[in-house]
């Protein structure tokens, strides 16, 4: 744990936002995990769009209330267009003085919690060569067009693979390619036909809806307020205070 002085910068948690209800109840949650884990450290919220408050609204709200400085932790997964330009748009107008972390993934903490998630919706590693050569897992992520989200996409793969010692195909809900149905299909092609999704959302929506309503097998829950992602929070949160300060609030490199 970082030890602080006086008045640490502001931890804000960047959601993405989401018509469905249960999206915003699950971040609030998430943040009280936050606050339960660090005592003391101030920890808000902004959306990108959608839901309120966002992001420019909040950090317009810190700089009125004094407050010199602000951490904006990406809750999202890797590096899409939000995390490379969005995030760093918004916190480069703000303000007051601002970093950018990291975003979520690839990380071993998220990929323990969707081994978590994977394990609550009944995944257990099969115990013979047989069962092993017909199982695998679909990671089942959003998809973005931009070629470092994919490449996140297929490290945390690699990671959950590492976990579960069977093949784990990324695959997405848009914007990518395979979609999770051709990756399901792929896979039984190769005689993997005890297959499950493991759904790489933050929140409940129709993308992990979408995904879970696919699965041939069993589907995970979205990652949502699982202990392992708050900790990853503070975490990024740590690491974008220990480095050198960022030029023109770039992220922070994961």
């Amino acid at each position: 744990m970082t030890a602080y002085t006086t008045n640490p910068p502001a931890l804000v948690v960047v959601a993405h936002g989401s018509r469905d209800p249960r999206a915003l109840s699950t971040v609030r949650q998430l943040l009280d995990g936050v606050r339960a884990l660090r005592p003391g450290l101030p920890v808000h919220l902004g959306h990108i769009e959608i839901d309120a408050p966002l992001l420019p609204d909040t950090l317009a709200a810190l700089d009125a209330r004094g407050t010199g400085a602000a951490v904006l932790v990406p809750l999202l997964l890797g590096r899409g267009h939000h995390v490379m330009r969005d995030i760093p748009e918004a916190a480069a107008g703000a303000r007051l003085r601002t970093r950018v972390a990291a975003p979520l993934g690839p990380h071993p903490l998220l990929a323990d919690t969707l081994h978590a998630r994977l394990t609550e919706a009944g995944w257990r590693t099969p115990a013979d060569g047989t069962a092993r050569r017909a199982t695998g897992v679909v990671l089942a992520a959003a998809g973005s067009r931009a070629p470092e989200s994919r490449a996140d996409t297929h490290r945390t793969a690699r990671l959950l693979a590492e976990r579960l010692g069977v093949p784990v195909v990324p695959a997405y809900a848009s914007a990518a390619a395979p979609t999770v149905p051709d990756a399901l299909r792929a896979l039984a092609a190769r005689g993997r036909t005890r297959v499950a999704v493991a759904s790489c959302f933050t929140a409940p929506g129709r993308f992990a809806t979408q995904c879970a309503a696919a699965a041939p097998w069993i589907a995970s829950a979205p990652l949502g307020t699982h202990e392992a992602m708050a900790r990853l929070l503070v975490h990024r949160y740590d690491e974008a205070l220990s480095l050198p300060v960022p030029a023109a609030a770039e992220p922070v490199p994961a």
